[in-house]
């Protein structure tokens, strides 16, 4: 089985909450995808109208050496001219609005 598919079958309780919220074009009718390839990387969720990221951090992202992995590959996406938003699990469970807020917000750049 496709490994993005697998991932997508797999999505965090976070990943469920924010895919609800801007799939089908309802966060300012963009098309979102989700568990997307970009290169040698799959991103949570993808804009390829903006060239936008969005990448949720559970608890794995919280080691010295996933961080180190993190930055590389956010600074391996920015060279290629993707913007990335990252935010943690808890932001998008327990603060909804302000990352969706923050969502919008950059997509007007």
């Amino acid at each position: 089985m496709e490994i993005r598919k697998v991932l997508r079958q797999g999505s965090t309780f976070a990943e469920q909450l924010l895919w609800n919220e801007i799939r089908n074009g309802k966060l300012n009718e963009l098309k979102f995808k989700r568990q997307h390839s970009i290169g040698n990387y799959i991103v949570d969720f993808y804009c390829a109208a903006k060239r936008l990221i969005i990448e949720l951090d559970g608890g794995v992202h919280d080691t010295k050496e996933q961080k180190e992995k993190d930055k590389l590959r956010d600074e391996n996406l920015r060279e290629m001219k993707f913007t990335i938003l990252r935010f943690t699990n808890e932001e998008v469970i327990h603060k909804m609005e302000i990352v969706l807020t923050k969502i919008k917000n950059n997509q007007n750049n």
